[in-house]
């Protein structure tokens, strides 16, 4: 089989954000198609790591390569957005329009035509939502009255709307019920193999993490040390 192309390189990397002490990783590789999750990493740290592999902030020191490049070299705006573009997004970061429908929530990183909206972007959005099994009876519903496993649906359709390469999640599990939250895990895992997308997921739980990803492992925070977790294997399947 050849060799996966790295996406996202991580070398001698930390970033102060004033928390007890600074994001310290010291060496993550993630391979197109590679999926990972990321234990010992809290929301404000999450939040920090998805920056620093999205190019939104560069580190104090180390370095971070996104698709072949560094992200210190990114330059303009534009040339931000078009790798921006190859990413999905899940966090509550990520703003729902709690008044907007849920069809017209998903159709909204592809049009803003979504008061009237035209046949072939709703059926895109429904695709989406057939798609991160979202119930069609939920569609014409107001988002702020969906249900949480739904909302989170929800926020993984739209992150996969402009077809990224890899996805980021940050404590998607936090956004829906234990009781709901297999299902989910089982349900991101067919996406991500369906559509053979890199993925790095951070959360606290270590069976939702071994349902989520191939590879899973635990930040040493003292040293940046990214440690292989023991019995993590697909725990919901």
């Amino acid at each position: 089989m050849p060799a996966r192309d790295v996406v996202v390189e991580i070398r001698g990397v930390t970033k102060d954000y004033h928390g007890l002490r600074p994001l310290r990783i010291a060496e993550l590789t993630l391979r197109d198609g590679q999926s990972l999750a990321l234990l010992g990493v809290d929301r404000a740290m999450a939040e920090v790591l998805v920056n620093l592999i999205t190019g939104a902030n560069v580190p104090d020191t180390g370095t971070v390569t996104v698709f072949g490049r560094p992200t210190t070299d990114i330059a303009t705006p534009d040339d931000w957005v078009r790798i921006l573009d190859q990413f999905g997004l899940i966090s509550e970061r990520a703003v729902l329009v709690d008044k907007f429908t849920a069809e017209q929530n998903l159709a909204m990183p592809l049009s803003l035509e979504i008061e009237d909206m035209p046949s072939s972007l709703r059926a895109q959005a429904r695709q989406l939502a057939h798609e991160v099994m979202l119930p069609s009876e939920e569609l014409a519903r107001p988002t702020g009255s969906l249900p949480a496993s739904s909302q989170l649906r929800l926020r993984l359709g739209r992150a996969l709307a402009l077809h990224p390469r890899i996805l980021l999640a940050e404590h998607p599990n936090a956004l829906t019920t234990p009781d709901d939250a297999p299902a989910f895990a089982a349900d991101y895992a067919r996406v991500i193999a369906s559509r053979r997308l890199a993925s790095v997921v951070m959360t606290a739980d270590h069976t939702f993490a071994g349902a989520v990803a191939d590879e899973v492992f635990t930040l040493e925070a003292g040293t940046g040390r990214l440690k292989p977790s023991a019995g993590w294997r697909r725990w919901f399947r």
